[in-house]
């Protein structure tokens, strides 16, 4: 599996699907390669995983597509896997060398990427070659939601196979709480990149007009939008209501923010199924999404929704004025039902599992015997 940082998983969504999926394939009896670029880390193997750690050009624009190259290569030369799971579609330019090595190989689009603000301008431009070309090229393209199956259909005439990303659901209690000065049931949460397409500022704006008085905790930061940052802060003007945390990268911390919350603010609108979304359902948190398809589609559309600060402000006060009692206790179980029915790691494994054994029946192959999925061997 390759394109993204690897694993152990620290940094998102592609990285957690790497490591979920990649440990499934393992205890079936495959031999799972991933290619990692996590400065410094020395390991080799990890849940049965061999990790390969590959350089990278450190420059926003470069780094991903630089480090996925030394990637292909390697995995050409050196391990010729049966297949390949390349994941972002920015890795485009990848595939037309890992064809021509008849390795088989699905991408994965990873949303609407050209529509996010840290790649306007070239890096807008670039994605949106990118993504024709990944559509065009890859024997098989992956979507992680029904919706970005839709558009590329939609507006490219292919079929993409869709695969979501997985949950669990937790129940991890609330004795670390203290740590932060909170108490279960007495906060409202937001947990995002600091990003135009995030609506953080939307969320802040919308809190501190509104007449609740529980706090609101930001949880997040921004490697490459600090004046998108600057602009939250100055949104929340000191108010002592708003506590930004920053990065929170203790799970065990950061799912007990999600299990004991009064409502989890989702303001992500340009991604499909995302990670942050599904593991606050997994927790039982009651969500209050932005409403583009996306999250109508993981919510099953019984979350509550916003579009402008306006509407959120509205659900705000309701909330204050508890007029939204029922709805928000009704939510966690629908929500962690939700999770069962539809994200569960077991099924996306089986899915990637199909997929790599009809790519190599489409090729006229047959796994080496249980070894054959990398991401070099199960490149996912």
């Amino acid at each position: 599996m390759m394109g993204t940082r690897g694993v152990p998983a620290q940094y998102g969504g592609f990285e957690t699907a790497v490591e979920e999926i990649g440990k499934r394939l393992v205890q079936r009896g495959h031999q799972v390669t991933v290619y990692c670029r996590n400065p410094g880390q020395t390991i080799t193997e990890y849940e049965g995983m061999r990790l390969v750690n590959a350089p990278a050009v450190r420059h926003r624009m470069a780094e991903t597509l630089s480090h996925t190259a030394v990637s292909t290569a390697h995995s050409i030369i050196a391990d010729h896997p049966d297949v390949v799971f390349l994941l972002n579609a920015g890795n485009a330019p990848l595939l037309p060398p890992l064809k021509a090595a008849r390795i088989p190989t699905a991408i994965h689009l990873d949303g609407l990427e050209s529509k996010r603000e840290k790649w306007r301008g070239t890096g807008a431009k670039y994605y949106r070659w990118a993504e024709k070309a990944a559509i065009n090229w890859g024997q098989e393209v992956i979507a992680d939601a029904q919706a970005i199956a839709d558009y590329v259909q939609r507006d490219y005439g292919r079929t993409c196979v869709v695969i979501p990303y997985g949950a669990e659901i937790i129940e991890p209690g609330s004795d670390r709480l203290a740590e932060l000065e909170l108490t279960p049931q007495e906060y409202h949460l937001v947990v995002a990149r600091f990003e135009p397409e995030n609506h953080v500022l939307d969320a802040v704006h919308a809190y501190r007009e509104s007449n609740e008085q529980r706090p609101l905790i930001v949880v997040g930061s921004a490697p490459y939008s600090q004046w998108y940052v600057d602009k939250v802060h100055d949104a929340a003007m000191s108010d002592s209501r708003i506590r930004f945390t920053g990065g929170i990268y203790d799970q065990e911390l950061l799912d007990q923010l999600y299990a004991n919350a009064v409502t989890y603010i989702h303001g992500h609108s340009v991604g499909g199924t995302n990670p942050s979304l599904l593991r606050a359902m997994g927790a039982g948190a009651p969500v209050v999404a932005y409403d583009v398809e996306f999250n109508r589609e993981v919510t099953a559309n019984t979350a509550l929704f916003w579009r402008d600060a306006d509407a959120l402000i509205a659900i705000f006060n309701q909330v204050a004025n508890h007029q939204l009692d029922d709805k928000l206790a009704e939510l966690p179980a629908i929500e962690k039902q939700r999770i069962r029915d539809a994200y569960q790691w077991d099924a996306v494994a089986d899915d990637y599992e199909k997929l790599a054994n009809k790519m190599l029946a489409d090729k006229g192959k047959k796994p080496r015997a249980k070894k054959g999925m990398s991401d070099t061997k199960a490149k996912r």
